[in-house]
């Protein structure tokens, strides 16, 4: 069984993409295509001949690939089981097992009309189908390292943004104002702060209940309105959300933090910030919204790098499957984040690289 691994781990394991998820069926059918355009150019003799070339290495090609991903999205589960290279080889034996298939099947369709050698064609064609299928192969482990690298890089800097210097000592100086005259309300903040730290310190999952998420966000809340007293306010709307849903880690609580210090701090009178947590079937949508002066000036800048560093770490997770939209107006400014709807008990299949969705 696969264990969730930490965000912060240099060694990073191969990992065989999820060939349920959509952004990978659709780079495999962009690559496939890409590469019959190739073939088509070069064994075209003419820029006109180069459509009728890519349309019938298209016919032949289509229903081949169409087929393996059919195949490999049926044993996705099994895949996720086995060691790396042990998946590579059964993911090109079943290419060259649905290329031989499709052939056979295929009878005229495929074998040519001028006599040639029939072996020789089943041969190319298996070996054709593998080659292609070895390079999307390792075309996806390439992304998945690049990737990784982004992931901590980003990791980084969210982890710095959790310990600004002077979020610690405003939170300090808030408990000590407070020590003498409410020693038990400054006792539940060092306690909210050593929480705060603890888990932007530790080898955090990639994904965390979402209640978790959502206590943690309180709690840094409650910290801030030490020292803001009634100018912030936050309404949740959080009762839609399955007690199993899973969501990426430290990801509420920068949207938080950036509504606090670029809308809420910069209001003489304050405001309320809105955050929106439902599940709409197979998806779970976040929506983080916040007042901000009209003329805002550069505070948005804090909210692009942190949007910045939650698009790496979702498109790591998610892929194609996850998305976030950024809308502001006059006095507000919202971000919404869309994400599969991953579930706690099938939480062992989500790995770095490629989020093991089974919905």
């Amino acid at each position: 069984m696969i264990e969730a691994r930490s965000i912060k781990q240099n060694s990073l394991p191969d990992a065989l993409p999820n060939f349920r998820n959509l952004g990978v069926t659709l780079r495999i059918l962009l690559l496939t295509n890409g590469m019959g355009f190739l073939a088509s150019v070069m064994q075209a003799r003419s820029w006109p001949n180069v459509l009728v070339q890519m349309l019938q290495i298209s016919t032949l090609m289509t229903p081949i690939v169409l087929g393996i991903l059919l195949v490999l999205w049926l044993v996705q589960a099994s895949l996720f089981r086995i060691a790396y290279w042990r998946g590579v080889a059964a993911v090109n034996a079943i290419a060259g097992a649905v290329a031989l298939l499709t052939y056979y099947l295929g009878g005229e369709f495929y074998q040519p009309v001028i006599e040639s050698d029939y072996y020789f064609d089943v041969l190319r064609c298996v070996l054709l189908s593998v080659a292609m299928c070895s390079l999307m192969l390792m075309y996806f482990r390439l992304r998945m390292r690049i990737l990784s690298h982004a992931l901590e890089d980003a990791y980084l800097q969210v982890l710095r943004a959790r310990i600004r210097p002077h979020f610690l000592f405003n939170t300090i100086n808030a408990v000590l104002g407070i020590v003498r005259a409410e020693p038990k309300k400054a006792e539940t903040a060092l306690e909210d702060m050593a929480d705060l730290f603890r888990m932007a310190m530790s080898e955090a999952k990639d994904l965390v209940p979402v209640h978790q998420e959502v206590a943690l966000s309180k709690q840094y809340i409650a910290l801030e309105k030490l020292r803001m007293g009634e100018r912030l306010c936050v309404e949740w709307q959080v009762q839609d959300i399955p007690d199993d849903a899973l969501m990426p880690v430290l990801l509420l609580q920068p949207l938080l933090e950036n509504a606090v210090y670029h809308g809420i701090e910069t209001l003489v009178e304050g405001g309320v910030i809105h955050v929106k947590l439902r599940r709409e079937g197979a998806e779970l949508r976040i929506e983080v919204e916040n007042p901000c002066p009209v003329a805002s000036g550069d505070h948005h800048v804090g909210n692009k790098i942190a949007l910045k560093n939650i698009r790496e770490r979702l498109a790591l997770l998610f892929d194609a499957e996850a998305r976030y939209q950024v809308s502001s107006g006059k006095g507000y400014y919202r971000v919404e984040i869309i994400m599969p709807y991953v579930r706690e008990k099938r939480r062992e299949h989500n790995r770095i690289g490629y989020a093991r969705i089974h919905r």
